[in-house]
């Protein structure tokens, strides 16, 4: 919840918010953006409640393609963050990478994967379904589902712009192109390979046809 709301409920000011966060009395979460928020069990805190934590985490996962779609990444980082604090949705962590939706060894999705996979996250919020992957969300959805966590699409529209699709598009078409290419490669040496073979047997040949004369 915003610091004003916050306040509000423990019947302080925010002034007094923001002398406890300086002072560690409270400390107050923070956005990636910088902007403070508060969570539930910091009301109970506040309020002298007993509090237990919750041992599974809810994440934020957000992702373009290339280095250059920076000022897209921060866009998408913005919205979700919005939507969030309208949602009353607690983040416990944001992640934020950049590499192309077809890329399955990207560190940090690899890494989310197997915090799922181990209990970890129990909620996974995402713009849109090709910030986790181009291809096989399906199946991504399936192994959170297996394991107790939830993904929630915000369907945002694309944080990224349409020249994103391209570039994997492209790098797909690169891909195939480098394998044709080394086929092709391949093709002509060995080509040259039998050519080279087949001189040396005809000149053997000829040899032969000469001592036999």
């Amino acid at each position: 919840m915003r610091p004003g709301e916050f306040a509000k409920r423990v019947g302080v000011s925010v002034k007094t918010l923001h002398r406890w966060d300086e002072t560690g009395k409270l400390p107050a979460k923070r956005t990636p953006s910088g902007h403070r928020y508060y969570l539930e069990s910091d009301l109970a805190i506040a309020l002298g409640k007993e509090v237990s934590k919750p041992s599974r985490k809810t994440v934020v996962y957000t992702r373009v393609s290339s280095s250059a779609q920076k000022p897209e990444l921060q866009n998408q980082i913005l919205a979700m963050e919005q939507f969030c604090l309208g949602q009353g949705l607690m983040v416990d962590e944001w992640m934020s990478e950049i590499g192309g939706g077809l890329n399955f060894k990207r560190r940090k999705f690899l890494k989310l994967i197997s915090r799922i996979l181990s209990g970890e996250i129990e909620t996974l919020i995402v713009a849109h379904k090709d910030r986790l992957c181009r291809f096989a969300y399906d199946f991504v959805e399936y192994l959170a589902t297996e394991n107790d966590c939830s993904i929630i699409v915000v369907n945002q529209p694309s944080s990224s712009p349409q020249e994103e699709l391209v570039e994997d598009l492209l790098s797909i078409v690169h891909c195939f192109s480098c394998r044709l290419y080394g086929s092709r490669n391949y093709t002509k040496n060995l080509t040259k390979d039998l050519r080279k073979n087949l001189d040396i047997n005809t000149q053997n040949l000829t040899k032969y046809q000469k001592v036999q004369c």
